[in-house]
């Protein structure tokens, strides 16, 4: 009896690891496959502005003189050190107010298309004959929630931050996050939220997801499993659960010691 019990407790295992990673793995279908290449469409990746966001802008000139009037106080009057902390934050109509030019629209453009916009303004106001336009977002950021290492609000560090750069700032989903259905809530100008579901179990479905970029402000939550759901109760003894393999070996071991004796005697 006990012979036969050892392949079945071995078979048991097994199907319990093959449906855990079936679970917890990233990117199954290109696991599944032979080749590494693979050919999508890729989702838009340019942060746009909008209101409220913060925003650096930088003019250069052969003439610094002429290129200071565009410029902010960017130097410390004191000790000379740098102040990059003052910027332009964008008002609520999608303006904001440069030196000169005036209020200038700036909402829905992304920070090349900006930079570009001054400059042609520049130059086709006869301010300046050869702008050199630099814009960078000041306040970007997200928050990130649930089963993941470090939970908390990051700020988004380039143009084409991905879910993937989300999750890796947070120090990755716990084992106990469920991989199949992450929410991201992304709020427009408005305060409208939409919401996205994403599987990181298939890499197509992330990456051609509009949820694949990050933008400001966007919330990611991350789910937990059902296991780590129960165990947060006080009797989560389920399927998913080690205590209920545990206890399921256990019975079944009592059981055939039981069955072995009473077919010894």
């Amino acid at each position: 009896m006990k012979k036969h019990l050892i392949p079945f407790l071995a078979v048991l295992l097994l199907m319990s690891s093959c449906a855990t990673n079936k679970k917890v793995n990233y990117f199954q279908d290109i696991q599944k496959r032979k080749d590494t290449t693979t050919t999508m469409v890729k989702p838009d990746p340019d942060i746009r502005l909008r209101p409220e966001d913060k925003i650096y802008i930088q003019v250069n000139s052969r003439d610094p003189e002429l290129a200071a009037l565009f410029n902010l106080n960017t130097r410390d009057q004191q000790t000379g050190t740098s102040r990059r902390e003052l910027g332009y934050t964008v008002l609520k109509d999608g303006t904001i107010d440069f030196p000169v030019l005036g209020y200038i629209p700036v909402a829905g453009k992304t920070r090349d298309e900006l930079a570009a916009y001054i400059k042609t303004e520049l130059i086709n106001r006869n301010l300046v004959n050869d702008p050199v336009v630099t814009v960078d977002f000041m306040n970007l950021q997200f928050s990130i929630m649930g089963e993941v290492n470090n939970p908390g609000t990051y700020s988004i560090t380039h143009n084409s931050f991905t879910i993937l750069d989300a999750l890796s700032a947070a120090g990755d989903m716990k084992i106990s996050g469920k991989r199949k259905n992450i929410l991201l809530l992304r709020p427009d100008s408005l305060g409208q939220m939409t919401a996205y579901n994403i599987d990181m179990r298939n890499f197509a479905s992330v990456h051609n997801s509009p949820a694949y970029y990050i933008h400001q402000n966007d919330y990611i939550y991350v789910e937990p499993n059902r296991k780590q759901a129960n165990e947060s109760t006080v009797n989560g003894n389920t399927v998913q659960s080690v205590s209920f393999w545990m206890s399921l070996i256990t019975f079944i071991s009592s059981m055939a010691t039981t069955v072995s004796i009473w077919l010894a005697k």
